[in-house]
């Protein structure tokens, strides 16, 4: 007994006809029907029985039917994990992250992943969640580490909590300490400090921006625009502070003195994203796995 013999015999099972069935299976008629007869003599039984324009089962053929089905669904599960498996040791994953997260986050995670699958290629996309969104949205991306809220929420996305993280004041141990000295800073102590500030569409910018209006005053900028580790270089010189997250100044090395905020603090909360309507590839889904995991 063939495995291509069964298809071919479900095929006329479920058509009823033989020349529709060869169609259905892209194959000439006299070969299906040579071969549905070469798998009655291997039975030892007729499957059809057979009069002009009415191609009915057998009881034979009526108790291989759910067999043969079931047989042809086995294989087609072993094809699909064995592609799957392919996958694990070729192929790519599209992941985009915030900045921040490129730098705290991301580097233990990916030397894990790198570490169990050499053979996948990751590439990494910089961005603000607004722009990774767009990209999850339009394909480019097979997964995404954004900061919730959302900009702009979209049904078209699924997101999982990831971590929440604590934003802490990092400032030059060669300049006067935030807060008065104190231990810990409140975001109103920041009222007249200078601050080095991200660029536009940085989701700490908002975050930063918008706790220092909530306690009644506007940053004064020393100087804006940087990415993460532009605005590290500049307090380290001593141009101002900033709020950046706890796992980016833990990995930020010497130069830099980092104190936290007072309760209740800032934090921000990073999802990992991607589209509802497209299962990701399942090196994707295995690197998510690895981050939900961490």
């Amino acid at each position: 007994m063939q495995f291509q013999q069964l298809q071919y015999f479900v095929a006329v099972a479920e058509t009823r006809h033989f020349t529709r069935a060869a169609d259905l299976v892209h194959v000439a008629q006299p070969s299906l029907s040579q071969q549905i007869k070469a798998l009655e003599r291997e039975l030892g039984a007729d499957l059809f029985l057979r009069a002009r324009g009415n191609i009915t089962l057998t009881d034979a053929g009526e108790a291989l039917l759910p067999l043969a089905r079931r047989i042809l669904a086995d294989a087609d599960t072993a094809r699909h994990e064995v592609q799957e498996l392919v996958q694990l040791r070729s192929g790519r994953v599209r992941l985009g992250a915030t900045p921040s997260l490129c730098t705290g986050l991301l580097p233990d995670v990916l030397r894990a992943f790198h570490d169990r699958y050499p053979g996948i290629r990751l590439l990494i996309e910089e961005g603000g969640s607004h722009d990774l969104v767009r990209e999850l949205a339009r394909g480019a991306l097979d997964l995404a580490l954004v900061v919730l809220p959302l900009p702009t929420p979209s049904p078209a996305l699924t997101t999982v909590e990831l971590l929440r993280e604590d934003l802490v004041v990092v400032s030059s141990p060669d300049a006067p300490r935030p807060g008065q000295g104190r231990r810990t800073v409140r975001i109103s102590d920041l009222e007249g400090e200078r601050l080095v500030m991200f660029r536009h569409g940085y989701d700490l910018r908002e975050l930063t921006v918008a706790a220092c209006r909530a306690e009644g005053f506007e940053p004064d900028f020393a100087v804006e625009g940087g990415e993460m580790d532009a605005v590290l270089g500049f307090v380290r010189a001593g141009l101002g502070v900033a709020v950046v997250p706890r796992m980016v100044a833990a990995r930020a090395g010497r130069g830099l003195r980092v104190t936290p905020l007072a309760r209740p603090g800032l934090h921000r909360v990073i999802a990992l994203a991607h589209r509802s309507d497209v299962a990701p590839p399942r090196a994707a889904r295995e690197l998510q796995r690895m981050l939900l995991e961490r």
